[in-house]
Order: C-alpha cells, then sequence, then structure tokens
C-alpha cells in the first residue's frame, strides 16, 4: 500500500530565501488548521521542516532550542524536552515527527505539503 503523499503532494511556495534565511525556525501556517502547521528551519545553510506541534502533547516547537548533539542537529520541545532529529523527525523517546520535503528554486523556499502554506495566518472563514 503506498501513501497518499508520495506522487499527489504538491509543492507549496513559502517564500523567498533571502527573508527566509533570516531566522532559525520561522512558523509556517498551514490553510487546514493548527494541527497542520509546520516549522520551517534554516541551520547550518539547509531548510529543513517539520509539523510544528510535538508528537508529544501539541508543544510548539518553533519555540525549542536548537542543538548539535554527536554531529546530529536536534530541536527540543520547551514544554517537556522531547527531542527530535531535524532531519528525520526520530526522537530518543521513541516518538516521531513529521517532516517535510524542502527544494530551493529561483530564489525562494517550497515545502511538499498537503495544505496550503503562508507566513500570515490563514483567515478564520474560508471562501467558497
Amino acid at each position: 500500500m503506498t501513501s497518499p503523499e508520495d506522487e499527489s503532494v504538491p509543492w507549496r511556495l513559502v517564500g523567498p530565501v533571502s527573508e527566509l534565511s533570516n531566522k532559525q525556525c520561522r512558523l509556517i501556517y498551514s490553510s487546514d488548521g493548527r494541527d497542520a502547521d509546520v516549522c520551517l528551519f534554516y541551520v547550518s545553510g539547509e531548510f529543513l521542516a517539520m509539523d510544528a506541534r510535538c508528537a508529544h502533547s501539541g508543544g510548539p516547537l518553533c519555540d525549542g532550542d536548537i542543538e548539535e548533539a554527536d554531529g546530529v542537529l536536534k530541536v527540543f520541545c520547551p514544554w517537556h524536552d522531547y527531542d527530535f532529529n531535524l532531519k528525520t523527525g526520530t526522537s530518543s523517546t521513541g516518538l516521531q515527527q513529521h517532516v517535510y520535503e524542502v527544494k530551493l528554486e529561483d530564489g525562494n523556499v517550497y515545502v511538499k505539503h498537503a495544505s496550503e502554506l503562508s507566513l500570515q495566518p490563514f483567515g478564520q472563514v474560508k471562501e467558497h
């Protein structure tokens, strides 16, 4: 059985590299609501993306500390200090955080994600 994410998930424009590379972590809003929001990390010259809410109890990973341990970049949830590998989403606790593919094209950052993404929150009322 194949995951529906493989081929059908589109690349979503997030914004220009020049703007997004000036902050280590930034919350990217999903049109599907806060449970689908994404953290876009810029660490060591590389963009990485994962679910913004901790798999443990929903803590805001964008507010977490980013540290390198044994050559592995990790984010630590500010609520309970759970660690997640920025590249794989794995944790020493056994939890798994969803990670997303990121690509750079024509000076812009794109994230492969099922919903629309934005640097600004989506309005509460959807257009028909």
